[in-house]
């Protein structure tokens, strides 16, 4: 897909030379100069912006149903088991996270897990992370761009060091959930920072969303995790 940005961002007062029409949904190449300069953009107010050190991503694909209810019981599983668990959570969706001249994301779901951590205070800034904590999970999900998840996104969120990463392939209700450390990941089936929740409990509570409706998905989870 090709968006087109308005005429403010390519002024020639501007010191950042911008194209009239720059691709969506892929990864450039691009300064961090001219990455700040579309995540200013109006006529980008609806996307979704990443960038790893050199290279940038703009998402205008919209969100269609399958993504919005597999990010709703993905929310759900662990809001709850956090609750069951006695694990202290802050949860955020859709928020965007910038280490200035470096990395930006802005993923589905994250959750700061445990006490004592530095968590963004309510305002609509972008959440500085040289400032305040990284989020202990981050949870993407994907109808049809599991591949780039799996990938360029995993590679960011390793080189940042964050503690858990989840890739949910929501037309397969599969989620390939990694441990991170070190800059490396590895594929493990229970959370490490959720101790007790085995991947394949969001594997079958995202299966039962497929025959059950939400009241009944949500009864399943207090159920199972009441038994834990």
């Amino acid at each position: 897909m090709t968006i087109t940005v308005s005429a403010k961002a390519n002024d020639p007062k501007n010191s950042v030379e911008v194209k009239p029409e720059i691709e969506s949904d892929v990864w450039l190449k691009a300064s961090w100069d001219k990455f700040l300069a579309l995540t200013e953009e109006p006529s980008l107010d609806k996307a979704r912006f990443y960038y790893d050190q050199n290279l940038m991503r703009i998402e205008m694909s919209p969100v269609g149903p399958i993504h919005a209810h597999e990010n709703g019981v993905v929310y759900k599983v662990i809001s709850i088991f956090a609750s069951f668990a006695d694990i202290c959570i802050y949860e955020y969706l859709n928020c965007s996270f910038r280490k200035n001249g470096d990395a930006e994301f802005q993923p589905d779901m994250v959750f700061y897990l445990g006490n004592g951590l530095k968590i963004p205070p309510r305002n609509n800034a972008i959440v500085d992370v040289n400032e305040f904590d990284l989020p202990t999970l981050v949870v993407e999900i994907s109808a049809t761009t599991i591949q780039d998840d799996l990938g360029y996104k995993r590679l960011l969120y390793e080189r940042l060091g964050i503690q858990e990463y989840w890739a949910v392939n929501a037309s397969t209700s599969e989620v390939f959930a990694f441990a991170i450390a070190e800059g490396r990941s590895g594929r493990i089936t229970e959370s490490q920072v959720l101790k007790g929740l085995d991947i394949s409990k969001v594997e079958e509570a995202l299966q039962l969303s497929y025959v059950q409706d939400d009241g009944a998905i949500t009864k399943w989870i207090f159920q199972t995790f009441a038994k834990s």
